[in-house]
């Protein structure tokens, strides 16, 4: 912008000085050689150049040329003297300004003459150049179309559109994983692989290899730089691969003849939906949009009541410069497939809905801190039978009387995220408020009354983040009564308390039936005794959960980023572990959870991400008397490429 400015600043005086040179020519012409038509022709051109720095705009300030100073072609020139040279002037009396403006123009005329920049023409836009669209203008210019590089013009990337104003993004994501562990194993109820076993639980070794590809396509009409797009379409298969080795016949497959190994392979659709920008309703871009379709969806800021990629129906917007965003949606949960977790659109979906209204405001209680108001109901009508790939009973879970149960549970949500001043701050709270037609124990109808609270505070200091996190999910004191006070959540997935690094989020511990029913699920918190997380139901009568941790990272380098994590479990009630367990006098303390990860960006980009992580459990007196006293330890290692 300023050399575009200085440009014209330059390109008006010169102009400016031409026309003044004009002037001061014919001011200092002597009366015998003007003729009529040398008057004529000169005037004609002070007054052309005047009106194209006119239409431009761009004349210098106080260096207008007033074209009545020249004489027309029938006035009668009078000659004068000024510094003992004749001049010429139109008719009037001489004064002293005139004539100073008169030298002032001969120094600017001086100034252009030795200036090396020419005065454009008008023959030097006759072979101008039409460009498609804006996009294409660096074509002139050697920049070339790069479908490798997704960091330079590169058509897949969206930089240029197809046609018009529609744009194409590809995105590839290469996802590899090797987890060895070990985890609480029960010997197969049938047979077992180690003669030797005469106990309950037996070899705990456990290894997985996961190989996941994701393409998004992604065609999208509209300018995304400053609004969002008028329609979008989306589509993301995922591609996964796995392979699982256990020491316990039945771990795996219900059917001991399947052995101790598997190999897997699916294709989900993790989304599939259609974007229609429905209006604007400010000079801001305030908007709403109506999405359709199998899309991403998380309800909080850590996952941890609902995050998927489900079915539904989601009408949004913003309001107020984007201070103010809301959600309305309805989802129709899908079946996920058992060894990949994704979804399969093979089969019918859920008789399970999730009704959600939603208000985020930023800045409200303080700038940079979002909070959110939501109301979240959840129907569930599922009353058949369903085992999954690996021939598991899903629904309903062995746990009680192991009858069909549907519920209708409304959660009322309060959350925040961001800082004051330097204090980051992340907080949840809910009620799940409800009722179900009958309860994992008892046969008789009974209310949902549960809550949750979970909070992350953290300072940085320079290269430093320190953390500490509290949550505490209620349990259920007696599952014979008609109060279920145990908290359950739809879909968890929390981002809270070190993650999947964690070895108690990352680890589904089993408790009855054989590794039927689990004590949490995999990548959760919750004590929530499903049969699993993918297809299992809520179960309001569990023991709940309390958690106190102390974190921190360290930016050891732009590439290299350390992390470590230390928490303290327990148990909110043990009363349901002792009926399902049939074991009294069960203790709270669960353990200790120790976990350090270190992530690496070689590129210092999302590009190239390698993380290794190890976390270990070592047992509380509750973990103990359930499954023993032996530590539990997991190691990940984990590359992902992204295109």
């Amino acid at each position: 912008m300023a050399r575009n400015r200085t440009r014209n600043l330059g390109f008006a005086i010169a102009q400016t000085a031409v026309c003044s040179l004009v002037v001061s020519t014919v001011l200092q012409l002597p009366f015998a050689s003007t003729s009529h038509a040398q008057a004529q022709q000169t005037r004609q051109e002070c007054e052309a150049a005047q009106a194209a720095n006119k239409a431009k705009r761009r004349r210098r300030p106080g260096g207008q040329v007033d074209c009545s100073q020249l004489p027309d072609a029938d006035d009668k020139i009078v000659e004068t003297v000024v510094d003992g040279k004749p001049r010429r002037r139109a008719p009037g009396a001489v004064n002293d300004a005139r004539l100073k403006e008169e030298q002032t123009f001969t120094v600017l005329r001086e100034d252009v003459e030795e200036s090396p920049v020419p005065r454009p023409r008008v023959s030097d836009f006759e072979d101008s150049i039409v460009f498609p669209d804006r996009w294409r203008i660096v074509e002139a210019i050697g920049y070339t179309d790069n479908w490798w590089d997704p960091y330079n013009r590169n058509t897949l990337k969206g930089d240029v559109p197809l046609h018009d104003d529609w744009f194409f993004n590809l995105g590839i994501i290469s996802d590899t994983i090797y987890e060895g562990r070990k985890v609480v194993t029960p010997v197969g109820l049938q047979t077992t692989a180690d003669t030797g076993d005469i106990d309950l639980l037996g070899n705990t070794e456990q290894h997985s290899v996961i190989q996941q590809v994701a393409m998004e396509f992604v065609y999208y009409k509209g300018d995304t730089v400053f609004r969002p797009p008028d329609y979008e379409f989306r589509f993301i298969p995922v591609f996964n691969f796995n392979h699982t080795v256990v020491n316990e016949l039945a771990a795996i497959n219900a059917n001991p003849e399947r052995g101790v190994r598997r190999d897997d392979s699916f294709v989900g659709i993790q989304g599939a939906f259609i974007d229609v920008h429905l209006r604007n309703v400010s000079d801001n871009y305030d908007f709403d949009s109506i999405r359709v379709g199998i899309q991403p969806f998380n309800n909080d800021f850590r996952g941890f009541l609902f995050q998927d990629n489900q079915l539904g129906v989601r009408l949004f917007g913003i309001r107020d410069n984007n201070r103010i965003q809301y959600n309305l949606a309805w989802f129709r949960r899908l079946e996920k497939d058992t060894n990949s977790g994704l979804n399969d659109i093979g089969k019918a979906p859920r008789e399970d809905d999730v009704f959600i209204a939603n208000v985020i405001w930023q800045d409200l209680i303080a700038l940079g801190h979002f909070s959110q108001f939501s109301i979240v109901h959840n129907r569930n009508r599922e009353d058949e039978f369903f085992y999954d790939v690996n021939d598991i009973i899903q629904r309903p879970a062995s746990l009680g009387f192991e009858r069909f149960r549907n519920y209708d549970v409304t959660y009322l949500g309060f959350s925040s995220d961001g800082h004051f001043g330097r204090i980051n701050l992340t907080h949840s709270l809910y009620a799940a408020l409800g009722e179900q037609n009958r309860g994992p124990f008892v046969s008789q109808r009974t209310d949902i009354r549960s809550f949750f609270a979970a909070a992350e505070v953290g300072a940085d200091f320079d290269w430093i983040r320190l953390r500490g996190s509290f949550l505490w999910a209620s349990g259920d004191d007696n599952p014979f009564d008609d109060e279920e006070n145990g908290f359950d959540a739809i879909f968890e997935n929390p981002q809270f308390a070190g993650a999947d690094t964690s070895y108690w989020l990352r680890q589904g511990v089993p408790l009855v039936a054989g590794g039927k029913v689990t004590l949490s699920t995999r990548n959760g918190l919750l004590n929530n005794l499903r049969a699993s997380k993918e297809h299992g139901q809520s179960n309001f009568t569990n023991p709940g959960v309390r958690l106190i941790g102390a974190g921190a990272d360290f930016d050891i380098l732009p590439e290299l980023r350390a992390s470590v994590n230390v928490n303290q479990l327990w148990f909110d009630q043990t009363e349901v572990l002792e009926v399902a367990r049939q074991q009294a006098n069960v203790d709270e303390s669960i353990g200790t959870d120790v976990s350090l990860s270190l992530i690496y960006r070689p590129f210092m980009s999302q590009n190239i991400v390698a993380r290794l992580s190890y976390a270990a459990l070592l047992p509380g007196k509750g973990f103990e008397q359930l499954f023993g006293d032996e530590t539990q330890h997991s190691l990940l290692f984990n590359l992902v490429l992204t295109y």
